[in-house]
């Protein structure tokens, strides 16, 4: 059975890299990465369009024509309302996901930036992310855009994923590093 998310990957790579380099041509870097943000927004907010982008129940004309409405309803237009349409009418919608993540990626490194993923378990303040940011710059030495993911189950502390590396300083995985290790006591 082949790996599904090494598959989604290679599509979401693929078209993150299309659409960048559409945007550059544009000169939209900031303004795409911000139409697509919107867009995960939406499907975050929303189980309904998360279930017409997974769900393989769907047409293509089904998910073109949702999608259509969609951003036209949430005023996304231009260059990523007509990506949307175009990887709908591929029936490639279930990668939206990772091509906004690729997106981030992608754009970051053109800027001279690492990206970081951060999973708090409450919304961080201006200040917090600032200094978190300053943190991860002393670390890695570049400038560090960060994209941070709320939560809850982790109960306090973050999960920091910069590159291949992973700081992981969550009370969920201390609590249970510490059940571990007291039932190998008792």
């Amino acid at each position: 059975m082949a790996d599904t998310s090494q598959l989604i990957s290679g599509v979401a790579e693929r078209y993150a890299s299309s659409l960048f380099d559409l945007a550059l041509e544009a000169g939209a870097v900031e303004s795409v990465g911000s139409d697509l943000d919107a867009f995960q927004r939406m499907i975050d907010d929303s189980a309904d369009l998360k279930r017409l982008i997974v769900s393989p129940v769907f047409s293509a004309d089904d998910q073109f024509k949702a999608i259509s409405a969609i951003v036209a309803k949430a005023g996304i237009t231009g260059l990523v309302g007509n990506f949307l349409k175009v990887v709908a009418r591929n029936r490639r919608l279930f990668a939206v996901p990772g091509i906004v993540k690729s997106y981030r990626e992608i754009a970051a490194r053109h800027r001279g930036e690492v990206s970081a993923e951060v999973t708090s378990a409450h919304a961080l303040t201006a200040a917090q992310q600032t200094e978190l940011k300053a943190a991860l710059k002393g670390v890695t030495g570049k400038d560090v855009a960060v994209n941070v993911t709320v939560d809850p189950s982790i109960l306090g502390g973050l999960i920091v994923k910069v590159g291949s590396r992973q700081i992981d300083t969550s009370l969920r995985t201390k609590l249970s590093s510490l059940k571990l290790a007291l039932k190998e006591v008792g």
